[in-house]
């Protein structure tokens, strides 16, 4: 039985009408603060191909809809039960602002595999409510304070807003198997998640090689931190790649012909898929052969969202981005979509 709570919070943000519409100003109520709640002024906010596929592609539940999952920002106003954030703190909040709290991942702090389902940053179901939960786009946000992040000292607020996605995202599988000194380590696809991976593997000690398509990205994924590169349309090369990898992080979204890279897993390796291909097109007996392992893994729960975001901080690890103002939210869709970007969008909040 959900709780009725006043909203009385103005807000304004960008919306989607219907899906395949262009993102048009929006004026609506944020809750008003329950006694765990914090309140923010959000600086900066990430775009994600998540966001598209919400606009665009039936993933959204419900329209309005108003995006953004990778946010930075200004502590304004804090609920009674708050104390460890004040008015003035620059915080983060990330995909997830809520979970059931109660199961086994849970109780780990593993809130992304939260088996009731976590409550989503936009387009969610507040658990208490029963209201639709507003993203990033917008001024502001509410939210309780167990999913808000400290911004770490000597982390740049401007670049940090993607770490909540992006970062998390690769950060999380590439600590779950142990990447580091000497582990050989490949990464497929230099994007949005890719070009992370290559910097958070690289600062984890481990050899890094990075894979892809185009060769105008071979010196990028060098500048990157990747100690090799492999041209993977060059049969030969991929040929050169067989037992020799550790683990293997693909960030490629569409399915593709994956045999060359599970030959070149070793024994009991894996293959971690992030872009979640429709179908994994594979002949399952290269898995037999090595006794390796096609796995997935989801954005990172609370504790390791800290613990990603004190390592960024350390080795000062940042997404490559394009800073946008408001105004130039839609034209950045459209050159999301086309993959124009290198390698993040964020949205400058305050212009």
């Amino acid at each position: 039985m959900t709780q009725k709570f006043e909203f009385t919070r103005p807000a304004q943000g960008f919306a989607a009408y219907e899906q395949g519409g262009a993102l048009k100003p929006w004026t609506f109520n944020r809750r008003s603060l329950r006694h765990d709640d914090v309140a923010i002024k959000i600086l900066y906010a990430g775009i994600c191909h998540s966001d598209l596929h919400a606009l665009n592609d039936g993933w959204a539940g419900e329209f309005p809809i108003v995006p953004g999952h990778e946010i930075m920002g200004e502590v304004t106003e804090t609920g009674p039960g708050v104390t460890d954030f004040k008015i003035g703190d620059q915080v983060l909040i990330g995909t997830i602002v809520d979970s059931c709290r109660v199961c086994d991942p849970c109780q780990q702090q593993m809130e992304s595999y939260c088996r009731a389902f976590p409550t989503l940053t936009y387009d969610g179901v507040d658990r208490i409510d029963g209201s639709r939960t507003r993203g990033g786009f917008s001024d502001s946000y509410v939210a309780d304070k167990k999913f808000v992040y400290h911004l770490p000292k000597g982390l740049e607020a401007s670049l940090a807003a993607p770490l909540m996605c992006a970062g998390i995202t690769v950060y999380s599988p590439l600590r779950h198997w142990n990447v580091g000194p000497g582990k050989v380590v490949g990464i497929v696809g230099i994007g949005g998640l890719g070009h992370l991976a290559v910097k958070y593997a690289r600062a984890m000690g481990a050899h890094v090689v990075a894979f892809t398509t185009s060769e105008s990205k071979i010196e990028e994924a060098k500048n990157l931190g990747a100690h090799e590169v492999v041209l993977s349309t060059d049969a030969k090369q991929m040929e050169a790649q067989a037992y020799r990898f550790d683990f293997i992080l693909d960030t490629v979204s569409k399915s593709y012909l994956m045999d060359p890279f599970i030959i070149a897993l070793k024994l009991d390796a894996t293959l971690c898929s992030l872009g979640i291909p429709n179908s994994f097109d594979l002949k399952p007996i290269l898995l037999t052969m090595g006794r390796r392992r096609l796995s997935s893994s989801g954005v990172g729960g609370t504790k390791e969202t800290k613990e990603m975001l004190e390592f960024s901080a350390e080795h000062g690890i940042y997404p490559e981005v394009e800073m946008v103002r408001k105004d130039e939210i839609n034209k950045a869709m459209e050159r999301l979509a086309k993959n124009d970007v290198r390698y993040r969008f964020v949205i400058d909040m305050r212009k």
